[in-house]
């Protein structure tokens, strides 16, 4: 399992539990995940890093000053 931290930027966009699907975005030297419909956003992820699976599930969301933070895990075992 993979866990990953997103910033969401309104609380009520996603609950936990919930089935998402991220796309991946490309920058020179790393990517980012957005939880779609652009829900939520990742930080840089190195490319050594780069995140294998496209789904995953809403484990826990967060609030504190700076904002909305969603944690959500990715199963990323070959199968």
């Amino acid at each position: 399992m993979r866990t990953m931290v997103f910033k969401m930027e309104r609380p009520g966009l996603l609950k936990e539990g919930e089935h998402i699907t991220v796309t991946e975005g490309v920058l020179p030297s790393n990517y980012y995940y957005t939880i779609d419909p652009s829900l939520a956003m990742s930080g840089n992820i190195p490319i050594r890093e780069r995140m294998l699976a496209r789904e995953g599930t809403v484990t826990a969301i967060e609030s504190n000053a700076r904002g909305y933070y969603v944690t959500a895990e990715f199963d990323e075992e070959e199968k």
